[in-house]
């Protein structure tokens, strides 16, 4: 049955990408369809990232006692001046391994 799933899922992730990917096949999304998927790659990453910086201990912190919340802070004015990702990531990441 776990093979049975995991084939079966397997095959539904490859079926939802050979549809799109595959230039010969005639499936066009609308341009508002579009417009609407751009939005779903900061939503995942949001959902992923706001428990991450904003809960710790199973509480709210917003103190400046929180490297989390400061390296985050750090990171979103260094990735806005800059436009640089490699920097940003080395750069916030080697303040939070000296502040944690």
């Amino acid at each position: 049955m776990i093979w049975l799933t995991i084939i079966s899922m397997a095959a539904l992730v490859f079926a939802s990408r050979y549809l799109f990917l595959e230039p010969k096949l005639p499936v066009r999304l609308s341009k508002n369809t579009l417009t609407f998927l751009s939005y779903s790659a900061p939503a995942v990453l949001t959902a992923i990232f706001a428990p991450i910086v904003f809960i710790q201990e199973g509480t709210l912190d917003f103190s400046l006692d929180n490297s989390y919340l400061i390296c985050a802070v750090v990171a979103t004015i260094l990735a806005y001046t800059t436009r640089n990702v490699l920097l940003t990531t080395l750069v916030s990441m080697g303040l939070f391994f000296m502040i944690h």
